[in-house]
């Protein structure tokens, strides 16, 4: 089971008007603890207003680099993007869990001839990550990145990523889209829906269902790639994707059936237990109640947890006995739903009897 660790801050560094990356002091003794893979995130906490408050952040340092350093965008309303901009700075400390995600360099994608790239806004934080990895562990592979922002002072890490492709200019190949600044072709300018994607695609990518793709960054990107991809053939087992925000609409009929399920849950009351550190934490439940994670924490289990929004994974635990409905789910793989993971903050019961298993990772 993932806890939380107490890590001072190294520094604070401002990336863009709106956009602070901030590197932590991983003491010796938890730098084991703390080992990642290029595209994972971190967990933060703190208290505000006396309120607390946990995001997840991409770590942008890559593994090689020693380091952990993560990237925060202030966004509107935003209570830990606003305090990350604007209050934190070095020696501060932050609760911190140890790094989890999925979106990483995939083994059957190592090896690959090409690596192809798209991000939008702060969804370039773990591909950045990705970049240099990659860049640093195959000597052969050539990555292309296409890179969507409304205009050029938005670009976040732009002397890193020019600095990257001056040391390989024959192997990472960059383009910006811009949606609100002119570029020297139209193909550089608005957004990237599908007609870009394909229009992108057939000017710089030899090959395309040869390749390998990684995407991240809000969903209506990352559906219009991802349709585009498949359409032009190419295998989803080459099609990674990370979502960067929290879903907000029913774009795809699979959320659709999932909010149909919502509405059709009987009346009943499951009896549920749930495994924290091989403590075990019993309670009712109602079919059409709270998620399993909200109801699990009201009776005092201290569950990992993020988003709240089907995205980070976090909150993923094993379901032992019993059946669920999951209203949303963004994190996991094929592989994990058919071994009975399942993310609690989106599942609800529909059997008599749950036991959901935390410390089966």
């Amino acid at each position: 089971m993932l806890h939380f660790h107490s890590l001072r801050i190294a520094d604070v560094r401002q990336e863009t008007d709106d956009t602070v990356s901030i590197a932590f002091d991983v003491p010796a003794e938890q730098r084991e603890l703390f080992a990642y893979q290029a595209g994972q995130y971190l967990t933060l906490r703190t208290h505000l207003d006396g309120e607390e408050v946990r995001r997840s952040y991409s770590l942008c340092s890559a593994p090689y680099e020693h380091s952990w350093r993560v990237a925060v965008k202030q966004v509107e309303n935003g209570r830990f993007s606003t305090y990350a901009n604007t209050v934190l700075k070095a020696g501060d400390t932050l609760e911190v869990m140890p790094p989890q995600g999925r979106f990483v360099v995939h083994p059957e994608g190592k090896g690959a001839d090409q690596v192809v790239f798209f991000a939008a806004g702060s969804g370039i934080t773990p591909v950045i990550s990705l970049i240099k990895q990659i860049l640093h562990d195959e000597p052969a592979a050539r990555i292309t990145l296409f890179y969507a922002n409304r205009k050029k002072t938005d670009v976040i890490f732009l002397e890193e990523l020019e600095n990257l492709k001056n040391r390989h200019m024959e192997r990472l190949s960059l383009h910006y889209v811009f949606s609100r600044e002119s570029q020297s072709s139209p193909l550089f300018e608005g957004r990237i829906d599908g007609v870009r994607c394909k229009n992108l695609l057939d000017r710089f990518i030899a090959d395309p269902p040869k390749q390998h793709y990684y995407i991240c960054g809000p969903e209506e990107m990352i559906h219009a790639v991802k349709d585009t991809l498949h359409a032009g053939g190419v295998p989803d087992a080459q099609v990674h994707f990370e979502l960067f925000t929290t879903p907000v609409g029913d774009m795809n009929p699979e959320k659709t059936q999932q909010a149909a399920t919502k509405e059709k849950r009987p009346d009943g009351v499951a009896k549920v237990q749930v495994q924290l550190d091989g403590r075990v934490f019993s309670f009712d439940l109602p079919y059409n109640g709270q998620p399993i994670l909200d109801a699990s924490m009201q009776t005092g289990a201290d569950l990992p947890f993020s988003c709240k929004g089907g995205v980070c994974c976090t909150c993923r635990a094993k379901l032992v006995k019993g059946e669920v409905d999951m209203d949303i789910n963004y994190a996991l793989e094929p592989w994990e739903v058919e071994q009975g993971f399942i993310l609690t903050c989106q599942s609800h019961p529909k059997s008599e009897e749950i036991f959901v298993d935390f410390d089966q990772q």
